[in-house]
């Protein structure tokens, strides 16, 4: 049927004109290509509701899997570390009250056994914290920076780090690398960067422990650059923010030669310091340069003025403005000078005419002596005096420690009379940030002071309260000495923090007993800080198992005319009444009492 039906249409096709032939033909394939688009249109949906039909029941059913695991397994697990702290947490609130009457009881005890901890943790254990500006975040990502000798050009540079890149590549620790050998020079902003130098960006494999594995890669690729002679590195982290060195000594005095011969002193010197790495100055070798020295007796003996002379040889080999080419609204300078040809060699640069204009020819050097030296490499003025600055890392210390050995190292160096230096850097950024948050904690705790003496309408009270805040350093300067962390801008934002927290918690308690002292006419004065504690459980009340934060006050949540603080009237038999004492709790809060 289906062969008798194609035949059928080539027929009918046979007996039809010419346009209609033409246009089946035409139309042909733009109905197939529509066919074709459907049938795959309607494939893809096909398949994709069996997928996420597929996808909804395994979803389903792992989601009713999860649910029997922690219904069977896991909600056990929890319940048991729940069941273990609900035992400690009830034997430490059966301890609270114990607890708080030795202590009213046992006044000078507790005071010692508070303020002798104090002492010891801010006498001998803070000193020994040391101190940095921010905690160094580990990325697994570092940059080792070479830099050649002046004048090496790109191509040398790349040639020379090849090794390098392959000898860093092959340590374990190290997962991929990308370099960047010289620089754009119209980017370049100091003296250090050009192209003799090359930026490495070294990646490390994911590990569990990324502190121990940067350190030995660290340490693995120094040991390694130090085989390399004429080569000087530079290792750092990415940071977030912007921060100077870890460690920058300045180093002042006005003669370059001798600025220099101190600089190269200083960084022997700090290079048999413990933890300290990465040392490198930025007094380098220059770059060479040309320079005329000129004669003024022989000036003077051809009648020639050493400033006119100066001016002819700069306007020579640099060039000088003669005129400006007007082309419309533009204004084109034309310069003026000798052809590079001219001047390409020191020969050259000799027999340059000084004496245009005149009788006869005068050389440059029958009035000067050209030599080729080494310039330096830049002059950095710091508070308008000739500095070098000498930069350095840190592994493996904490920085105000580095800090004061490389003070002593440079006490104990020969320097002219007239010099003088300066550790700045990350410690001078440290010194300022860390008094800003001194003041800052100082200043909170006046605000809070004011604020509570208008509150509390007394003098005593917020002092009670804040007296609080010192003793909360005891259990921070012990933890920090124990895990070994230095102090730093996190640790300081966390003092502060916790200052709150600790002032929060004794305006509560505070508040509470000068709530139980005006409602308690009748009770001793040692009785109030006894009931400033959790409510004890009450054998007439089942509801005993849930805790009431004392934040909430007495006879919070309760209805207007209702005793019970919680908003229940207690079950009394009808021949029971109600008799209020003086001594009694008119709040029906069952508190312990501090006898």
């Amino acid at each position: 049927q289906f062969k008798d039906s194609w035949l059928a249409f080539f027929r009918s096709f046979r007996q039809r004109g010419w346009i209609i032939r033409i246009l089946l033909i035409l139309g042909f394939p733009f109905w197939l290509a529509f066919v074709l688009i459907r049938w795959v249109i309607f494939l893809i949906f096909q398949l994709a509701s069996k997928f996420f039909t597929t996808l909804l029941i395994l979803g389903g059913a792992l989601i009713g899997f999860f649910h029997l695991i922690w219904k069977h397994v896991l909600s056990k697990i929890a319940n048991f570390f729940v069941q273990i702290f609900n035992k400690g947490y009830n034997r430490a609130s059966n301890l609270y009250p114990s607890i708080i009457d030795w202590a009213l009881a046992n006044k000078t005890s507790v005071m010692m056994l508070s303020i002798i901890p104090f002492l010891i943790c801010v006498a001998v254990l803070a000193p020994r914290l040391g101190s940095e500006l921010i905690p160094e975040v580990h990325q697994g990502e570092f940059n080792v920076e070479l830099t050649l000798p002046i004048g090496t050009p790109v191509e040398t540079t790349a040639q020379i780090i090849s090794p390098i890149e392959q000898i860093i590549l092959n340590e374990p620790e190290v997962e991929k690398i990308s370099t960047v050998a010289g620089v754009d020079l119209t980017k370049v902003s100091d003296s250090e960067s050009g192209e003799h130098t090359a930026k490495i960006t070294v990646t490390l494999k994911p590990t569990g422990d990324p502190i121990n594995q940067e350190q030995q890669a660290l340490a693995d690729i120094r040991d390694r650059l130090r085989d390399f002679s004429g080569i000087t590195y530079k290792i750092s982290r990415p940071v977030l923010f912007s921060f100077k060195t870890p460690v920058e000594l300045e180093i002042k005095g006005y003669n370059l030669n001798a600025l220099s011969r101190v600089s190269q002193d200083a960084v022997r010197a700090l290079s048999e310091i413990p933890g300290l790495t990465d040392i490198k100055s930025n007094l380098q070798r220059g770059n060479p340069e040309v320079q005329i020295v000129y004669d003024r007796v022989r000036l003077a003996r051809y009648g020639l003025n050493i400033l006119d002379v100066a001016n002819i040889v700069r306007n020579k080999v640099r060039g000088d403005v003669a005129t400006q080419f007007k082309k419309e609204e533009r204004r084109i300078d034309v310069l003026v000078k000798v052809r590079d040809e001219d001047k390409a060699t020191i020969e050259m640069l000799r027999r340059l005419d000084v004496n245009p204009g005149g009788n006869f020819p005068i050389p440059l050097e029958s009035v000067a002596s050209i030599e080729i030296n080494e310039g330096p490499s830049e002059i950095r003025r710091i508070d308008q005096q000739r500095s070098a600055v000498i930069l350095a890392n840190i592994e493996g210390r904490d920085l105000s420690s580095i800090s004061e050995d490389v003070y002593a190292v440079m006490q104990g160096m020969d320097m002219p009379a007239d010099f003088s230096f300066e550790i700045t850097g990350q410690n001078k950024e440290m010194e300022v940030s860390l008094n800003s948050l001194r003041l800052a904690l100082l200043l909170a705790i006046f605000m809070v002071y004011i604020v509570m003496a208008s509150q509390f309408e007394s003098f005593i009270h917020p002092f009670v309260i804040l007296f609080t805040v010192p003793f909360a350093v005891i259990g921070v300067v012990l933890v920090l000495w124990l895990l070994g962390i230095p102090l730093n801008i996190m640790v300081f934002l966390g003092i502060i923090m916790l200052a709150g927290i600790v002032v929060n918690n004794a305006i509560v308690l505070v508040d509470y007993i000068n709530q139980l002292r005006r409602k308690r006419t009748g009770s001793r004065r040692g009785d109030p800080p006894g009931r400033a504690g959790p409510p004890a459980p009450d054998p007439d009340d089942h509801r005993h198992h849930r805790t009431r934060p004392a934040a909430d006050g007495p006879g919070a949540g309760r209805r207007r005319g209702d005793p019970h603080p919680d908003g229940h009237h207690r079950h009394r038999r009808p021949d029971q009444r109600h008799h209020p004492h003086p001594g009694g709790d008119p709040d029906g809060v069952r508190a312990v009492p501090a006898g």
